[in-house]
Formats: C-alpha cells, sequence, structure tokens
C-alpha cells in the first residue's frame, strides 16, 4: 500500500509556520490515521486514540503509555515505517497521565493539538487532509472495492424475513474480515426506510425491499456506500431509486465545476425542484466530502467551504424510501465511482442541469 506522507508533513509544517507553532500534535483517531495509516482506537467511544502523533521541528514524534508503546511502534505507523521514518518515542506510565495531560506534558515550544489541551492552541486539522495526493488515490480506490465487495455479498445472502439486526451483524462482520473497521451501519426495511432517512437497525423484518448503508474506514481512508434490495417491491421504488440517483450524478456534475459546498447543495435543490420533489433534500443531509471522515463535511445551504480536487466525495441523496449512495473521486479530468465491482447491475444517469452521465447502482432482486 502507497502512503504519502511525505505531502501530509510538507502541508504540516506549512501549517505550522503560518501559525508560528514549533509542534502539531493529533490526538484525534481520524487525524492520526490519516498522517500515520494506523488505528489508535481501542475505546470506540473516545474521542482521541491511545497514542498521540506530534510534527514539529526535530521531526515525528509518538507519545503513548507504556502498555500501548511496542504495540504502536510495531503495527499502527504503517504510513511512517514505509518511508523509513523513525519517530522519537516518548512513553508515560498509564496511570499517571491521559492521553491529553501526557500531550501538555510532554509538548516542546510553542503547540497546538487538533482537540483542546490545556496550554495549547486548537488547530482545525480537517483542511489538511484535502486534496487527496495521488501516491494514496489506489490504496483508495481498493477500500472502495473491497468495501462494496462486502456490503453486495450480505446483499445477496439477505431474504423477506432478514431482520435488520441480523444483516446489520452480517455487514460489520464482512467488513472486518477485509480488515474495516464500520463506523456507520444502517439496514432499514420496507416500513422504516419510509419513515426514517437514518435507519438505525431494529428486529424488524426487510420486507418488501430494503436498504444496507455502511462507512467503512481502513488505514486512515473512510468510504460509504449503500446498496438496495428488491424481493417484491412496490412500483413507486424504482421511479424514486432513479430520481435520487439523477440528484447524485448532478451532484458530482456539479462537484467537477463548483467552488464550493453551497454551490453544489444548489444544484441539488434545483435538481430535485426539476425532477418533481420540491424540498426533499429538507428531510435529510445530502452528503459530501469524504477521505479520512465519515464525511470530511456535509454540504449546506450558503455553505462557503471549498471543493477540493482530487477528493473523494459521497452524496446520498433521497426520495421517500429511496437512497442512491456511491463514493466516486472527482478529479479535474472527471468522476470515477470507486465503490464498484462490477458484479452488480447499474444504470447510467443523466445530471440535471449538466451535460453529463454517471452509472449508479441498481436495486437488486438477490
Amino acid at each position: 500500500m502507497a502512503y504519502a506522507t511525505a505531502t501530509k508533513l510538507d502541508r504540516i509544517d506549512a501549517l505550522r509556520e503560518r501559525r508560528g507553532l514549533d509542534e502539531l500534535w493529533f490526538l484525534t483517531p481520524t487525524n492520526y490515521g490519516w498522517l500515520s495509516g494506523g488505528n489508535p482506537i481501542v475505546d470506540a467511544t473516545s474521542d482521541v486514540g491511545v497514542a498521540a502523533l506530534g510534527v514539529g521541528e526535530d521531526g515525528v514524534r509518538v507519545l503513548a503509555p507504556n502498555n500501548e508503546r511496542a504495540r504502536i511502534r510495531e503495527e499502527e505507523l504503517p504510513g511512517l515505517d514505509e518511508h523509513g521514518i523513525a519517530p522519537e518515542t516518548t512513553e508515560y506510565g498509564w496511570e499517571s497521565h491521559s492521553l491529553r495531560e501526557a500531550v501538555a506534558a510532554h509538548h516542546r515550544g510553542e503547540a497546538a493539538a487538533d482537540v483542546p489541551v490545556a496550554g495549547l492552541d486548537v488547530v482545525d486539522a480537517t483542511p489538511l487532509r484535502a486534496p487527496m495526493p495521488a501516491a494514496e488515490r489506489e490504496r483508495y480506490r481498493a477500500a472502495c472495492e473491497e468495501t462494496a465487495a462486502a456490503v453486495e455479498a450480505v446483499a445477496r445472502d439477505v431474504t423477506p424475513g432478514t431482520t435488520e439486526r441480523e444483516a446489520a451483524a452480517d455487514l460489520a462482520r464482512a467488513l472486518r474480515r477485509r480488515g474495516f473497521r464500520a463506523p456507520v451501519v444502517l439496514v432499514g426495511g420496507d416500513e422504516r426506510s419510509q419513515r426514517h432517512r437514518h435507519f438505525t437497525p431494529t428486529d424488524a423484518e426487510l420486507g418488501d425491499f430494503g436498504h444496507l448503508t455502511v462507512v467503512s474506514e481502513r488505514a486512515g481512508h473512510d468510504v460509504a456506500v449503500t446498496r438496495t434490495v428488491a424481493f417484491d417491491a412496490p412500483a413507486w421504488l424504482r421511479e424514486r431509486h432513479d430520481a435520487a440517483c439523477r440528484v447524485a450524478a448532478t451532484a458530482l456534475a456539479a462537484t467537477r465545476e463548483a467552488a464550493t459546498a453551497g454551490d453544489v447543495f444548489d444544484a441539488i435543490a434545483d435538481a430535485y425542484d426539476a425532477l418533481g420533489y420540491e424540498g426533499e433534500w429538507r428531510a435529510h443531509h445530502q452528503g459530501g466530502a469524504i477521505a479520512s471522515a465519515t464525511r470530511e463535511w456535509t454540504a449546506t445551504p450558503g455553505s462557503e467551504t471549498p471543493i477540493e480536487r482530487p477528493l473523494p466525495y459521497a452524496w446520498n441523496p433521497t426520495v421517500q424510501g429511496a437512497k442512491c449512495e456511491d463514493t466516486a473521486l472527482v478529479t479535474d479530468a472527471g468522476v470515477e465511482v470507486a465503490t464498484t465491482t462490477g458484479e452488480w447491475p447499474t444504470t447510467t444517469y443523466e445530471a440535471v442541469g449538466y451535460d453529463a452521465r454517471v452509472a449508479f447502482h441498481d436495486p437488486l432482486d438477490p
């Protein structure tokens, strides 16, 4: 696997210089994974990992408690290892400090962190993660294809009597087998997916149709995908699915040309209106950029967040009971839907208001 560690360190150093910082510390799993390709998570409910990475004039430093240091150094720094970077490692007693307290005690000079730490400034590191370096795109494509393969394998095996929780458990298991975490697993059957846009799994059976949605994470890369299974679906499902896919095609076409997330949002809202679903966007967020977080940001009306290219985007339009969601890599050269295996049927959809066509995945009778 390829890691663009040198590019990332250059971005961090440029930010340090602009802010007048001697060190910048990364404690969140998202930023730790983005920089190192490793996974510092033991307790998934914590907003910080079990180790922190600091980047400064002296190079890269690792800070970890004594009970985690060896594992972190041996297994959770693949991006640094690939580039021959041997970070300075500081160990502290697990009983003596929290990770935040350890950073506060061991930082050097004028420092900042990506979470509140006593005595340090807080820096939003999100802009550092875009655009996606060329060296990492093949690794990201592999994560997209394998995530899609996991979801599609489960989708082919479900039945009308499968419960949402059973399908969700199978999704999480299929992703784990491929080395992914699954921060988002949603399954909605025919009844609940018409009432709720975030269908957290219950004991309800899928019934006539169902949606399987995940966001996976592996080695600092996040991928979003939805697949719909249709056993005895109502006629309106295909109509609404096609409408959602045309909105998604519009979003990707706009992403190639727009300057801000607000511009893309306007194109999405206009597409809903043109397709006869005025105001449907109000029922659910429409997605946005994705790379090293479940969403780097979601588009909102008037948002000035800049559109970066190349970068993966996961737009997820919904029309009551229907959903379209794939992850696509958007570059100045074009749009590539990356969550594809070639084993699931697709239809090509025209964008609304743009000369563009994008293929998305159909509902499938497994």
